[in-house]
């Protein structure tokens, strides 16, 4: 049996020289250890680690050794800041009650209860835009800031969108910065960086801390939203309910990964419909011919099989966690012909497997027909935006619906274009966002002469497919 010495791969002076690179753009780090082969090892100091590029060795891993790995561990030591201890950072037996009792809010049966809510909170920030060059990331982020709210808490809760959006990105941008710090500093220490983070904790604790109580005092018995589902659950196995700790944890969780995700996925997509402008308009022509003026329902991605199709298109180039975080094994494993001995990191980055060539054809351009029913299947483990293996993604249901019902509401309005060049450099900060941001213009459907005509110039220093 080979050895992890026997991996393909270096590290010069034990990885000291890589630090800094992966501190500066650890995605584009991974993409240079490519050259290796589909495994290959890579030391930094103590640490070993191995980078799989391969769909199917990575889905392997994920699925066949999920008993023997843990999250990496400062990874979930900064999420656990904001999100205590949700299920996005337990393991062991917490996780998995956990996982068991959270996963009847978010079956598909469950999520399609949110769909009025979703549409509500839609309906209203559309109503909100005027006709022009429009803030397209300022756009998704309070829109799926206000669906989360509401899914949550029912009740619109347009005040709280802006407040809420502003702390999750502030604890985002803040917690990437910490994960490549030894520790973290301590809190009482007067530091800028400490102080934007108590405020930004101190704005979302406050939020759901108000709503549960609310609820506590006045519960509304036909609330169909996610708190009034987390009050509810139950285990299995001894009838337990979720104590108060872990329903705020968990809507805490539902900020960070409902939210931040879906809109960076939203924008994205924004970006592929002004770019190919035909695909826009066969997505339009769709929603008008299935719809007819009429509101999404909870149906709506098996009604809309091309629109659904661009979105899973844009997920493949553009997922939103481009890169999972980085699990530990706990014991020694035999993988892929190796003895990978126990404490290993391994790293899996769904950005180069979903832009493999062995896989796709041509995979830098932008086909949505690749997702049609009846295309070719997608090989296993080549498309994973949400994960694979048991930790999946609780709320990939709920982020499908709920970027459909937006998007085809949103072409039901306004044709998306662009009246200047633009440059799309993705830049890694958890999710997945165009440097810079994006700025689209956005015409009445009535007024415009087909988003056919629609064109969007690219500069040049980032080719969009």
């Amino acid at each position: 049996m080979n050895t992890w010495n026997d991996l393909p791969g270096e590290s010069r002076w034990l990885g000291l020289p890589d630090m800094r690179a992966m501190a500066r753009d650890f995605l584009g780090f991974i993409g240079t250890r490519r050259h290796y082969g589909d495994l290959s090892k890579h030391r930094v100091l103590h640490e070993r680690a191995i980078d799989i590029f391969d769909p199917e060795l990575a889905r392997q891993f994920l699925i066949d050794h999920h008993d023997a790995m843990i999250r990496y561990e400062r990874g979930t030591e900064v999420f656990s800041q904001s999100s205590g201890q949700s299920v996005l950072v337990t393991e062991g037996a917490i996780w998995q009650r956990q996982r068991r009792m959270l996963h009847a809010a978010f079956t598909p049966r469950a999520v399609s209860g949110y769909a009025g809510l979703m549409v509500d909170a839609t309906r209203q920030t559309l109503d909100r835009i005027h006709p022009g060059q429009t803030d397209m990331d300022a756009l998704f982020t309070g829109l799926t800031m206000d669906v989360i709210l509401r899914t949550l808490f029912s009740a619109s809760a347009a005040q709280d969108s802006q407040a809420a959006a502003e702390a999750m990105q502030t604890l985002t941008h803040l917690g990437l910065r910490e994960m490549f710090w030894p520790f973290s500093p301590p809190a009482w220490l007067p530091t800028e960086h400490n102080r934007r983070k108590r405020a930004a904790l101190r704005t979302l604790d406050d939020l759901i801390t108000r709503h549960i109580e609310m609820r506590r005092q006045s519960p509304a018995t036909n609330a169909n939203d996610v708190l009034a589902m987390l009050l509810a659950l139950r285990d299995e196995a001894d009838g337990a309910a979720l104590h108060p700790t872990e329903v705020r944890d968990q809507c805490a969780v539902t900020f960070q990964a409902g939210h931040e995700t879906t809109a960076s996925a939203l924008l994205w997509w924004s970006a592929m419909m002004a770019a190919h402008p035909h695909a826009q308009l066969r997505a339009r022509d769709e929603v008008t011919a299935v719809l007819a003026g009429r509101t999404p329902t909870a149906d709506a991605t098996a009604q809309l099989p091309w629109l659904t199709a661009t979105l899973k298109e844009t997920l493949r180039l553009y997922p939103s966690i481009p890169l999972l975080m980085t699990r530990r094994t706990t014991a020694d494993i035999e993988f892929a012909g190796y003895r990978i001995p126990r404490r290993t990191l391994v790293r899996i980055a769904p950005w180069y497997l979903q832009r493999d060539e062995r896989h796709f054809d041509a995979p830098e351009e932008f086909r949505p027909e690749r997702f049609l029913p009846g295309a070719a299947p997608i090989p296993r483990g080549a498309w994973m935006p949400f994960g694979v293996g048991p930790r999946v993604c609780l709320g990939q249901h709920f982020a499908m619906l709920e970027m459909t019902i937006i998007a085809a509401m949103l072409l039901q309005r306004f044709v998306l274009s662009i009246d200047r060049p633009v440059s799309l450099n993705p830049v890694f900060h958890i999710s997945l966002r165009p440097e810079g941001g994006l700025r689209l213009m956005l015409e009445p459907t009535s007024q415009c002469r087909g988003a056919a005509d629609a064109t969007m110039r690219v500069g040049t220093s980032q080719a969009i497919p």
